[in-house]
């Protein structure tokens, strides 16, 4: 399937690098050298962002509050050879999908871009600007109901009883979308890492806390319960 990707990434060498991989994939690359410039596209919506975090201009948590505030579902991955725990526990506030620390392999990037593609867009086809891209179509699924929210699948979207649409983060999405698909199965943190980070994934399990917090702090009817030394529980609407 034709992805688009955008790469920002200052370091010329590695930008150029990184892009041929990303080719070889038969995606579209588009690269940026800055933040500045990367910031013109934002509304363009490719299928995935790649960012840097040290950008001369507008650096890479502005761009990466920016693209979230065009679209909150937007997927992006955050590179950088800064401190990893730090800028690994901002890139989650903000809302990015994964992190890569420097030095790192390009075939991971490829990797670990394609598992991302694929967990967002399954099952999507689309037709844009004469291009087939993930993004286009969606498959017809129904709205499910639970608690007091609806979540539309295919949109990729929650609303609640008023029908305000609710901000969430793209993994924000699919953590909720797992723990309703297996309300009242109780989740190991291991395995809700693995079946939404994906088994390629090296970060803690405490990011899977960090994102509960948030979804309990943004969808406040839901039934999430705490199996305290063991995971979580969704309990049946």
């Amino acid at each position: 399937m034709m992805y688009r990707i955008y790469l920002v990434e200052d370091e010329e060498h590695l930008r150029g690098v990184l892009a041929a991989y990303l080719e070889k994939e038969g995606w579209q690359v588009r690269s940026f050298p800055d933040g500045t410039s990367a910031r013109e596209a934002i509304s363009e919506r490719p299928d995935l962002w790649v960012l840097d975090i040290m950008l001369p201009g507008v650096d890479g948590f502005q761009l990466m509050r920016e693209i979230k505030a065009d679209q909150p579902t937007q997927p992006v991955i955050f590179i950088s050879a800064r401190d990893a725990d730090i800028d690994r526990i901002i890139g989650l506030e903000l809302g990015s999908d994964d992190y890569l620390a420097k030095p790192f392999l390009p075939r991971e990037l490829v990797i670990r871009s394609r598992k991302l593609l694929e967990r967002v867009y399954a099952g999507h086809s689309h037709q844009g600007n004469g291009i087939l891209t993930a993004s286009s179509e969606r498959r017809v699924k129904p709205a499910t109901t639970f608690a007091t929210y609806t979540i539309d699948e295919p949109g990729r979207l929650v609303t609640d009883l008023a029908g305000n649409t609710l901000d969430l983060t793209s993994k924000e999405f699919e953590l909720l979308l797992y723990f309703v698909q297996n309300q009242g199965q109780v989740l190991e943190r291991e395995q809700v890492l693995r079946s939404v980070w994906g088994i390629d994934y090296f970060g803690t399990d405490r990011v899977v806390d960090d994102l509960v917090r948030r979804i309990r702090r943004k969808l406040p009817e839901l039934r999430l319960e705490t199996v305290y030394g063991y995971g979580y529980r969704m309990v049946k609407a």
